[in-house]
Formats: C-alpha cells, structure tokens, sequence
C-alpha cells in the first residue's frame, strides 16, 4: 500500500523534473540565439567602422590632399565649396613639393598630390604611383618679390635686393621647393645669386618664406603670388625669363581607396569654379601661357 501511494508521487516528480528540464533547455538555446545575435551584429559595427572614412557608416567620406603650400589660400576658399557640392570631406596636407612627394613614396595615405612642378609627379609615375592617365597640369605660379605693408623700402628689381638697406631675404628652401628653386635660378641668371648669399634665409617651403617677411623677420620675400596677392603690401614680379617656368601639376594616388571622390575633386578644381579661383590667386592657366 506503501508503495502504491508512492507510485504517483514518483511519477510526478519526474514529470516535474522533466518540465524543467525542457524549460531550462528552452532557456539555454534562446540565451544561445540572443548571444549569436549580438556577436553577429558586433561584427557588422566592427566591420562598417574599421575604416573611419567608410561610407557605410553614414559618414561623409574624407579625402587627403597633399598640397603644394602655395595653394593654400586657394583651397581655404575652394573646400568649402566642393563639399557643400559634393559631400565630401577635404583634408589638407600642405608643405613643399619635394616633402610632400617623399612622403607619397614612403607610403603615406594620400588621394590627390597637387605639386608645385612637374618633375615631382613625373617621379612618382615612374614609379607607378600614381592612377595612369591621372596626372595633368592645373596652373602656372608666378614668383614676386614682397615686402610688408609698413615696410619702408622700395623693392622693384632683383638689383634692389643688394642695397644695404635690404639686410634679408627670404626663400623657400631651393633644395625641394619649387619656389625656392625659381628664387634662385633667378637670382643666378641675374648674377646676384654668391653676392646675397649672407643675406639669405631659407623657409622649409614657400609659405614660411612667406610668413618669414610677413613678421619682420625678413625684409624681402621671393615667394608666391598666391600668397600675397590678397596680403596687402607691396609685390613685384620677378621676370619669368630669369627661370624655368612654375608650371604646378596635379595627379591621383594609385594607392587611394577614394579613386571616384578624388576624380571628383579633380573635376572640381578644373572646372569653372575651380579656374576662377586659381585665376583670381595669380595663377596662370594652361591655355593662357
């Protein structure tokens, strides 16, 4: 009788068991799921968010142009406006061509190089650097001499440049500066070159010859039109027969993984809005040389 009463008491147990045994297990492949789920969705994030510059995580791309430094006030002007055309973001990496080029072929992240010469571009695509059929000539530049708006001299030739009242000038570094290069070539075809050489103050590139004369550091600068044309003070041309023409050149990186934006930037820059400004900067387009 015992165990007749205990029977149903048994079974019920282990029917008790076995219910939660199943919800337990329900439990376990649904916390399975869940977990599965979010390792999946992780990866998605991880993988849109890997590169900073994706466009599949909703962020506007970004581009990088290393530039020539006297472009600089001609894409402070200019970025505004393409990516209020385009949606791209513009990020500038100024300094002198020859920097500049070192850097592309040491493997820096670059999509557009907008060099200060031809030769550099010239390098980079005997080394298969550069996107073929990519490359092409934006702009000429034009050399000048500056002085301050509150400086007192009077500087019309490159002869004035050795008068005593003049104690120093400012170049950008002729080593790998295309304007510094000119600045030179300049004053050798002028015969000034050996005489002026103590008065000379190399710039790491054409901007900081620029801003050199700009503090007072220097009493003369031979630097960019671009950079002063806007500045106030006083220019004058240097004579483009003393030295082998500025002509500046562009090209796309063949390691950029923004090719399309970058051609798009290029459009840009070439195209109307593009030229009217590089014009209104001093420079001389290629069908007007």
């Amino acid at each position: 009788m015992i165990l007749e009463r205990m029977a149903p008491r048994a079974t019920r147990a282990r029917d008790d068991a076995g219910h939660v045994g199943l919800r337990l297990m329900l439990v376990l492949a649904l916390l399975g799921v869940l977990a599965t789920s979010f390792f999946v969705a992780s990866c998605g994030d991880t993988a849109a968010t890997d590169d900073p510059n994706s466009a599949t995580n909703g962020d506007p791309v970004e581009i990088v142009i290393s530039a020539a430094a006297d472009l600089s006030p001609v894409l402070e002007k200019l970025a505004p406006l393409f990516e209020q055309e385009s949606g791209v973001i513009l990020k500038t990496n100024l300094g002198s061509t020859g920097q500049l080029m070192e850097q592309i072929a040491a493997g820096a992240k670059v999509d557009v190089f907008l060099a200060a010469s031809t030769s550099a571009i010239d390098q980079l695509e005997e080394k298969d650097l550069l996107v073929p059929g990519s490359s092409r000539i934006y702009g000429r530049g034009r050399l000048v001499m500056w002085t301050r708006e509150e400086s007192p001299l009077s500087v019309r030739t490159l002869e004035d440049l050795v008068g005593s009242d003049v104690s120093r000038i400012s170049i950008a570094n002729p080593d790998h500066a295309p304007y510094g290069k000119a600045a030179r070539e300049a004053l050798e075809s002028a015969g000034l070159w050996d005489q002026l050489q103590s008065k000379i103050v190399p710039g790491e590139n054409v901007r900081q010859a620029f801003q050199f004369a700009d503090t007072g550091n220097v009493d003369v600068g031979l630097v960019a039109l671009s950079l002063v044309v806007k500045a106030g003070g006083t220019y004058a041309l240097v004579p483009q027969e003393l030295h082998k023409p500025i002509d500046q050149a562009l090209a796309i990186i063949a390691s950029s993984t923004h090719q399309s934006e970058a051609e798009q930037f290029v459009a840009f820059l070439t195209g109307d809005v593009g030229r009217e400004i590089l014009q209104e900067y001093g420079f001389v387009l290629p069908e007007e040389e």
